[in-house]
């Protein structure tokens, strides 16, 4: 059996309100294995986000444990928390959250910068590597408003994996592109998974689900479903069949304006 990156045992998490408390989280049980690839689903409100914010350490639960990668979680301080991000963990989100008049190696790069306990040396060298790994090694000077959205995004998952993170947390990836590039992004954190990085996308879509080995259904901040894909859709072969169907449409345009 794989080792656990995650296990969660009775997560809850209440805000206060005034005099009214708001369950956000009611007693959540979630244990993700190394190399898996999971899809986090749940409609607003349904406390998919505040469930992403905890397993990425921005947030910390009311109750229940937390455990990542071996290390007890709740209960740690802030600048400890932080340190554990850095350490273990990317971040993907919907609006990419890129420097916009800074150019893509070095918004990569930040993350290295931004690291107190002196690990890495030449930050330059693998914030290249880590464009290069997403299929922007021609893009490396290029700021945000001189690329489309689909390698804005690609800009932000190299920074994402730049640290070299044991799970990689991706919050709806996909919501702000066109279909075509929603697969071409699914079908790089397919290839990364390959690669052995544990991979959580929380998405609202159910095509997007169908990538992922094992998908999760979040309700009233509760897992009311959690199974296995039998056989996940695979984005590279979903991109071969667009680009066939293009190619037969161009072509019959061709023909009927000849």
């Amino acid at each position: 059996m794989s080792t656990p990156v995650i296990q969660i045992g009775g997560v809850e998490k209440v805000y206060h309100m005034g005099e009214t408390d708001v369950f956000a989280l009611r007693g959540v049980d979630l244990t993700v294995s190394a190399g898996e690839l999971l899809a986090v689903m749940g409609s607003s409100g349904s406390g998919k986000s505040t469930l992403m914010n905890i397993l990425g350490c921005l947030d910390v639960p009311t109750a229940g444990s937390y455990v990542l990668d071996g290390i007890r979680v709740d209960g740690m301080s802030r600048n400890d928390l932080a340190d554990l991000r850095n350490k273990k963990l990317g971040f993907v989100f919907q609006g990419f959250n890129l420097l916009a008049r800074t150019s893509a190696v070095e918004n990569v790069e930040l993350p290295l910068l931004y690291d107190r306990t002196g690990r890495w040396m030449d930050t330059r060298a693998m914030a290249v590597e880590a464009l290069q790994r997403v299929g922007l090694g021609e893009r490396l000077d290029h700021q945000p408003s001189e690329l489309s959205g689909g390698q804005q995004q690609r800009v932000a998952i190299a920074r994402a994996l730049v640290t070299q993170p044991t799970l990689l947390l991706a919050d709806e990836p996909t919501g702000n592109l066109d279909s075509r590039t929603s697969v071409e992004v699914m079908a790089l954190f397919q290839a990364l998974n390959e690669q052995g990085i544990t991979v959580i996308i929380v998405t609202h879509e159910p095509d997007i689900a169908q990538y992922a080995h094992r998908v999760i259904d979040v309700r009233d901040g509760r897992i009311m479903k959690d199974h296995v894909v039998a056989a996940p859709r695979r984005a590279a072969e979903d991109l071969i069949a667009m680009d066939a169907e293009a190619a037969a449409i161009a072509a019959g345009e061709t023909r009927e304006a000849a």
